[in-house]
């Protein structure tokens, strides 16, 4: 699926102004790299990005690469124990004159999940599953409590 950033129409809503840092007719990527709040250990990993096969200095936030004209492949990992790769995300943009390409990422809520990689907002691969895994988990902290008072222990 390729993101093509759109030509610049004043006064349209959605539509961003030509980016006024590429004055000189160059385009650039921003990828901006989040994690959930509850998977908060990933903080302690970097991210990587790659455009085109070559490695970008990366770190969660806004990360902004300047790029030639053209189709542009990205993709974005976190590096991880077990899996040694959690997250791996792919897209292709097309980079136009003038303009920065705006994506987001977001790094899944379980570590055996694809992350999630395109125009913002993007959601959090995963969020279904991780919920119903706490809701199963307390549900077995109740009963297990419940038990122990039941049993007279």
């Amino acid at each position: 699926m390729a993101t093509i950033a759109p030509p610049y129409q004043p006064f349209s809503p959605g539509f961003p102004p030509v980016d006024t840092s590429r004055r000189d007719g160059g385009s650039a990527i921003a990828v901006t790299m989040r994690y959930a709040p509850f998977a908060f250990l990933l903080r302690l990993y970097t991210p990587v990005l790659e455009i085109d096969g070559q490695g970008v200095p990366a770190y969660w936030g806004r990360v902004v690469q300047s790029v030639a004209l053209g189709e542009h492949h990205v993709h974005v990992h976190v590096p991880y124990l077990l899996p040694s790769r959690i997250g791996a995300a792919d897209t292709t943009v097309i980079a136009v004159p003038g303009h920065t390409v705006e994506l987001e990422y977001r790094a899944p809520l379980l570590s055996f999940l694809r992350g999630a990689i395109g125009a913002p907002p993007q959601r959090y691969p995963g969020a279904a599953a991780a919920a119903a895994l706490l809701v199963l988990a307390v549900a077995l902290v109740v009963c297990g409590c419940v038990g122990l008072v039941l049993s007279g222990g």
